[in-house]
């Protein structure tokens, strides 16, 4: 291995472990805002990274990634094939044969099946923020599977395989605004709905409540957890060791700072109430998520404008999402991952520069509105909305569709009388 493809391989490995970091300080951060007794809040995330690694070395790495069938989903045969070749001595070697859709950056099957294995790992822990003590162990655990075969593939073969349908047609996501976050909040309210069927079907007129019950300490670890994770969300997703990474690394930690002030700004302004703790944490959040989709394409001077955005983008979006009553939000995957993954997915055609897209490896990818791009940044903004559409309508109906069919399967998903133990 030349060296740079060996610092490239280093690089990526490190930034995957430390999106690894991500899941378990999900559970952290949830914890931290219901109150420590649910320690079922840390016990799924501890599931959800081990079940991850296992059903995506079997099959659901290639059900994203591989060469895709139509430009739909992956060709599960492809390369190592299931259980990433392990069981033959003549399949692809994955720690030393590079991926066929990243070899610019010469890194490996085993390296990029980490780093991707991670992302789709804390995807599902952002999904898994809707749980709480409502489902039934096992609906968590078959869900799981389910997921990391087809839900999380979907998206990511659409967009971040070379040979997705909306990757053929210009879309870009940088690092998961609508792959990770969007699509997390997609099949969040997929699983709300049969929750709230079941909770109707019992009498509910509203759905059960889950009610905050901040932790101090639990809140600002997790929070620091996370921050630290996204120096390999969005800097490892370069995929190498270079001058944009470094511009990358940038990009994030400036928005969620700008984000952090924004926020408290605007509870205090707009809110006419004192900011908190809470407050900051969603604030640091809103500024991660929002940046993720843009932090390769965009200056840093740019991602402080973007950051200043997120403070009233969020406090709408709470009170939008507080309008409706048969589902219960308070760890705010809607307002925060949902609508601050989308909206960042959309100003990619406002903010995006060349000099930095192509950098980051989106060669085709035309300056923003903002920065002259004019009919190309139309069109461009026409091609993330479609993919807005597509993957937030499929993946919905979807994860809808897994719900209920495991609560066909085992006779409810919830089961308020005996939640799980953790």
């Amino acid at each position: 291995m030349i060296p740079t493809d060996l610092v490239n391989n280093l690089w990526v490995l490190l930034a995957g472990l430390l999106v690894f970091l991500m899941t378990i300080a999900v559970g952290f951060l949830e914890v931290g805002e219901l109150g420590e007794e649910l320690s079922f809040s840390l016990y799924k995330t501890v599931l959800f990274t081990g079940l991850a690694l296992v059903v995506m070395a079997i099959v659901g790495f290639n059900t994203a990634f591989a060469p895709t069938w139509m430009g739909v989903i992956g060709n599960p045969f492809y390369g190592p094939g299931f259980f990433l070749g392990g069981f033959t001595s003549t399949a692809a070697n994955p720690a030393t044969d590079v991926w066929w859709s990243v070899t610019g950056s010469g890194l490996t099957t085993g390296v990029y099946f980490l780093f991707e294995t991670a992302f789709a790992a804390v995807t599902l822990a952002l999904v898994g923020v809707v749980f709480f003590r409502k489902l039934k162990l096992s609906a968590v655990v078959a869900y799981s599977v389910v997921y990391f075969v087809f839900l999380w593939n979907l998206p990511a073969a659409w967009i971040w395989n070379p040979s997705g349908w909306l990757a053929k047609l210009g879309m870009v996501d940088f690092a998961g605004g609508l792959v990770v976050h969007g699509a997390a909040g997609a099949a969040g309210l997929g699983v709300m709905y049969q929750i709230w069927r079941e909770e109707r079907a019992r009498g509910a007129k509203e759905a059960i409540p889950v009610l905050l019950k901040v932790s101090p300490g639990w809140i600002t670890l997790g929070i620091l957890l996370l921050w630290l994770g996204w120096f390999g969300f969005n800097p490892g997703s370069v995929l190498a060791f270079n001058d944009e990474a470094v511009v990358v690394v940038l990009t994030t930690f400036l928005a969620a700072a700008v984000a952090l002030f924004s926020l408290t700004a605007t509870v205090w302004l707009l809110g006419g109430s004192r900011p908190s703790l809470l407050n900051a944490v969603n604030g640091i959040l809103m500024g991660l998520i929002v940046i993720t989709p843009l932090a390769g394409f965009v200056s840093p001077g740019s991602a402080i404008v973007l950051g200043a955005l997120c403070g009233p983008v969020f406090w709408i979006g709470e009170r939008i999402f507080a309008r409706f009553h048969w589902y219960t939000d308070p760890v705010g995957l809607l307002p925060g991952h949902l609508m601050g993954g989308l909206f960042g997915v959309s100003m990619i055609a406002f903010f995006a520069q060349t000099q930095f897209a192509h950098a980051s490896g989106a060669t085709s990818l035309p300056n923003g509105l903002l920065f002259g791009g004019g009919a190309a940044a139309l069109h461009q903004l026409g091609i993330e909305e479609l993919g807005i559409v597509a993957v937030m309508l499929v993946i919905f109906v979807l994860s809808f569709v897994v719900a209920w069919l495991l609560a066909a399967g085992l006779h409810g998903i919830t089961d308020p009388a005996h939640p799980p133990a953790a």
